[in-house]
């Protein structure tokens, strides 16, 4: 496994394997690595010939600055997570590797980008699609992994290839969870014990939230899963929708085509968790 902190070395080492004939898989990730990104690293490992692994704290998609600030940087414990998988390159660059000059490109998703997470944290859609664009021109990959825990990332995503016209195989990798339920997550560390105890909650609550699909309408269903999770005392429901899969539009009866995501936001103290659950296929 070899590190890379700047564009050069990296290419070099991609533009040799492409001319021999090897395929590209690459997991974009910004750190704090855990089982969950290792799934996606092994994943990538079955499909493709090398395995490139960036790690890169996007400072455009924080529309927080505190967020930014407190998230956690742990290269070290990362390279030391990534040796235990077939993983050939990292690349982990400087702020100014990636923007040499300020990226002012303005990205237009439309209502995929204004619900949910979009609505809350503006902007965060346009940086992400920003780094991911950059890193995808940069490493060329064939296939690239996202996990199904940014359910709206990964639509972000793909409606950004499309629009693009980007020759990248974009595979969604299914949620992996801690053993007591609670999504893996890189701001999982930063829980307290306290909060720690309660946030699998959120996901039994989910759980819950499919039984229920049979016999309440989606707003109702809505408001039980808000109102339960709130009931606990130390967190507090940001959102929680139900809502179209491909057009992330809120639905308003059970009967509608396609796959329906309950899709949710949890402060726990000043820790911010998403999850999400699908209610049918």
């Amino acid at each position: 496994m070899e590190l890379f902190r700047t564009i050069l070395e990296l290419q070099q080492a991609l533009t040799a394997d492409r001319s021999a004939g090897l395929t590209i898989g690459f997991v974009p990730t910004m750190g704090a690595l855990h089982p969950g990104h290792l799934s996606l690293v092994n994943r990538a490992g079955v499909e493709n010939d090398r395995v490139v692994v960036s790690i890169f704290v996007n400072p455009t998609q924080f529309n927080d600055p505190s967020d930014l600030r407190n998230y956690p940087r742990t290269l070290d414990a990362d390279m030391a997570l990534l040796s235990t998988c077939r993983c050939e390159y990292v690349f982990a660059p400087s702020v100014d590797e990636i923007y040499p000059v300020p990226d002012i490109r303005k990205f237009d998703f439309g209502s995929l980008e204004s619900v949910m997470e979009g609505h809350f944290r503006p902007g965060h859609f346009n940086g992400v699609a920003q780094v991911v664009s950059k890193l995808f021109d940069l490493v060329k990959p064939d296939k690239a992994y996202f996990g199904l825990k940014d359910f709206q990332q990964y639509s972000i995503i793909k409606n950004m290839c499309s629009m693009l016209k980007l020759p990248v195989g974009i595979v969604a990798c299914d949620i992996v969870r801690e053993a007591d339920g609670l999504a893996m997550s890189s701001r999982n560390t930063l829980l307290t014990p306290e909060h720690r105890a309660i946030v699998p909650q959120i996901y039994s609550t989910l759980q819950n939230a499919l039984k229920e699909a049979g016999q309440f309408r989606p707003e109702e269903v809505r408001k039980h899963v808000i109102d339960r999770i709130n009931s606990l005392g130390l967190l507090q429901v940001e959102y929680f929708e139900i809502v179209d899969e491909l057009t992330l539009k809120a639905i308003s009866s059970w009967e509608q085509k396609g796959t329906k995501v309950g899709c949710i936001a949890v402060f726990a103290g000043k820790v911010r968790l998403i999850d999400n659950i699908v209610f049918a296929k």
